[in-house]
């Protein structure tokens, strides 16, 4: 079994200044941009994101976007709440959460989703990050405009509205 010193020795000086730089200013998830000051080049910096995903230390998000694995993760593992894992995917655009996870939300059922369906009009296919499995579905721009905004710990995202969440529920026929 690993140790957090053993996960700290098998990064490099550049890769504990990023993370620890990352974690100090509270940046769980940040872009490629926030760490290129470190890099001259950009073979350089890609190298590095590879390595650090490599090494569990970053989760890759989207085609820009990582999840920073906290240094004060002893075993490489963590989790977010998944409400802003599924907005951080998605860049806070576009999306909404629906399904088991907004009937849950909405105290319509105790039934604790094992997975997100994340409605958006820009992929399909699923996605395990962390402990979460996401499902993307495809919907309408109208639908997604129809979404409702809410927060967790202070960080805002989209979830179908309650009335709508009350007649999904309806139409799973129990």
């Amino acid at each position: 079994m690993s140790t957090i010193s053993d996960n700290i020795k098998s990064l490099s000086e550049r890769e504990v200044r990023i993370i620890s730089g990352l974690e100090f200013n509270h940046m769980y998830y940040f872009t490629r941009e926030d760490i290129a000051k470190h890099f001259q080049k950009q073979n350089k910096l890609n190298y590095a994101i590879h390595r650090l995903i490599s090494k569990k230390r970053i989760i890759k998000l989207n085609k820009n976007k990582y999840y920073l694995v906290p240094i004060k993760a002893q075993t490489g593992k963590w989790s977010d709440n998944p409400f802003i894992i599924a907005d951080e995917i998605c860049n806070g655009k576009s999306y909404y959460i629906g399904g088991w996870a907004a009937a849950n939300y909405w105290r319509l059922t105790e039934q604790i989703p094992m997975k997100m369906e994340i409605y958006t009009n820009k992929r399909n296919g699923t996605m395990k990050i962390l402990s979460n499995n996401f499902i993307f579905r495809k919907t309408t721009k109208k639908r997604i405009d129809n979404a409702v905004t809410q927060k967790v710990k202070d960080h805002a995202f989209k979830i179908l509205d309650k009335k709508e969440a009350k007649e999904w529920l309806k139409s799973k026929n129990f």
